[in-house]
């Protein structure tokens, strides 16, 4: 059977045995070429389901939602990163979610009513092709070789000068128009209230302008630093297309320098900027 195939089968099956109370996986869009979310609650839902190369959204996002229903919910292996982050972070119990992992071949780049044969640029980084957390795994398990240099993209950014860097961000920001689609995508925002929403303190004014723009943007990957798992759905979702993923991969690969620690591939490992250890040492003069 295709992936399709046994997604839709394992979808039934969950929802007959009344197992789950939905299932959140992907169906084709209106444009008849790319996917979308789809939220399946009976088994005639269910035979919506697809699974192919467009099928780019974090799902786990919704999972947040639904924390007092047992989900089913169909996870590449960026996104089974997210479920171990928010399970590590006490936002969702894992007894509430049954995890359809799918090996993932790598999304191609998309676009309204059509399709490339290229992989994302995400994708062609990415080490891994099975997701690190399944219930049932949809697929032959897959390893991939480490690159050489897991970070170039980061790594041309640092060959640059401190004012060449300034002025590219600058001007990244200075397209920015706040309208915080990055937030409401990304598995690992989820304050009841943003810091760019409070009053009292006021952390950011309201007006869109390249103080507030950077203020926003360096903020919101200072908070995912540790934590986030890489799946790009800031990006995509970015209207103006800012390349927020350099941020955030600067600061995954600082992380894994100094601690050796990449978020979501252990549910229970304590992340390092959330835990104090008396015998580590800063580096600097104390």
């Amino acid at each position: 059977m295709t992936e399709t195939e046994q997604i839709r089968a394992k979808a039934k099956e969950l929802l007959d045995s009344k197992k789950v109370d939905c299932v959140i996986g992907y169906e084709r869009a209106t444009d008849g070429k790319n996917a979308r979310p789809m939220f399946a609650y009976n088994a005639k839902e269910a035979d919506r389901l697809i699974f192919d190369q467009t099928c780019r959204h974090n799902l786990v996002k919704y999972l947040l939602n639904r924390k007092d229903k047992v989900t089913g919910i169909v996870v590449k292996p960026c996104d089974s990163r997210a479920v171990n982050l928010l399970i590590n972070e006490h936002q969702i119990s894992r007894d509430k979610v049954v995890i359809i992992g799918v090996v993932c071949p790598g999304l191609v780049k998309t676009d309204w009513n059509q399709t490339g044969d290229k992989l994302r640029d995400a994708c062609q980084l990415c080490q891994q092709r099975t997701p690190v957390v399944y219930d049932v795994l949809i697929g032959e398990p897959k390893k991939v070789e480490p690159p050489s240099d897991a970070y170039p993209d980061v790594a041309t950014m640092e060959n640059k000068s401190l004012d060449e860097r300034r002025d590219f961000w600058e001007k990244e920001f200075s397209r920015c128009i706040r309208c915080y689609a990055c937030r409401q995508a990304c598995p690992g925002c989820y304050c009841s209230e943003c810091f760019v929403d409070r009053l009292d303190p006021l952390w950011v004014g309201i007006r869109i302008a390249p103080p507030e723009n950077h203020m926003w943007n360096t903020m919101r990957a200072f908070h995912l630093g540790g934590r986030c798992i890489g799946c790009n759905a800031c990006e995509l979702v970015c209207p103006v297309n800012i390349p927020l993923s350099l941020l955030n991969r600067k600061l995954e690969k600082d992380v894994l320098r100094l601690f050796k620690f990449q978020a979501g591939l252990d549910p229970e490992a304590p992340q390092p900027l959330a835990t104090f250890q008396k015998e580590e040492k800063l580096g600097v003069a104390e």
